[in-house]
């Protein structure tokens, strides 16, 4: 890997750039061993430039928001860490009352500007731990709303072939599904802006259920320790958590990671867990489930890097 001439490159547009960077600092499961690089990079064009460079110096990427839906391994990532750090531009109103923003701002940031502009339709996304960008990539959802319920259109940069101009497509481009997109396997790319089509609605009305939803995270999940969110996928016919809980794992450890006492669709960093206890106990949870109920538990989390 030339990670010179990638760095020389990065530098003209503008990035940051951290040598040696440990992961665990930068993932929500405080996990994780050193990236040959990290990224910061503070445009989409510096985005395409910097892609460009990854891929005709043959250097593997890995695009990071608010590393929130990761495991990265112990041992690192061999290659680049690319950070989108343009989440200070202000989101947009059209005058049509489309919102438009950039990809690294974080969905509580995004459901606060909307409440303040009386718009009603994302509360659902109120404290779900991501940025937009993200967010769309696995059509993030929670409380019965998802992405794909207001999304109108993504700006993204294409991963494949030699043109990495931005492109803006429609949302119904984009095979929007549980959890899932087309970004991830079909058309993949790097969202770096997002619009959505909202309406109307009474402020006090939208912060109230916001505080509603909030409570709710608070109550039922455990945000008090480091994690990825959900675990697990939800399997078809049943929830992850309660088959989990049912089969008696609640509290369940390997190490320092442990299937957490409050939700068992957590997996949680209770004391300085490692990835490698993170994956034992996925695997076990998953062995478990298998033989008790027949139910194969496909990860929500990405696992990153080397174990």
């Amino acid at each position: 890997m030339e990670l010179t001439t990638l760095m020389d490159c990065a530098t003209q547009w503008g990035c940051r750039i951290t040598e040696q960077a440990p992961m665990a600092a930068a993932t929500s499961f405080h996990i994780g061993g050193p990236a040959d690089v990290l990224i910061d990079i503070p445009s989409p064009d510096a985005v395409a430039a910097v892609v460009s460079c990854c891929q005709q110096q043959r250097i593997p990427f890995l695009v990071l928001g608010n590393g929130s839906n990761l495991l990265v391994g112990d041992k690192g990532f061999r290659g680049a860490v690319l950070r989108l750090k343009f989440a200070d531009r202000v989101p947009t109103l059209t005058e049509d009352g489309i919102l438009r923003c950039a990809a690294g701002i974080s969905l509580t940031q995004l459901c606060v500007f909307a409440r303040d502009h009386g718009l009603t339709g994302l509360e659902f996304a109120y404290g779900i731990p991501g940025t937009v960008g993200g967010a769309v990539y696995m059509n993030a959802g929670a409380y019965g709303g998802e992405m794909a319920q207001v999304l109108t259109t993504v700006t993204v940069v294409p991963l494949e072939g030699d043109d990495h101009t931005p492109v803006t497509l429609p949302a119904d481009k984009l095979a929007l599904g549980y959890r899932h997109s087309a970004l991830m396997d079909r058309f993949p790319a790097i969202v770096v802006e997002a619009a959505f089509r909202l309406q109307p609605g009474d402020a006090d009305a939208i912060t109230a259920r916001m505080k509603e939803l909030m409570a709710k995270r608070q109550e039922k999940q455990p945000l008090e320790y480091p994690s990825a969110g959900s675990f697990f996928k939800r399997p078809e016919g049943h929830f992850a958590g309660a088959l989990i809980e049912q089969a008696g794992l609640k509290g369940y450890a390997v190490g320092g990671a442990q299937v957490s006492e409050k939700h068992a669709g957590f997996v949680i960093n209770r004391n300085h867990a490692t990835a490698a206890d993170v994956l034992a106990l996925c695997r076990h949870v998953q062995h478990i489930i298998r033989e008790k109920d027949g139910v194969e538990l496909e990860p929500e989390v990405r696992f990153i890097g080397e174990f």
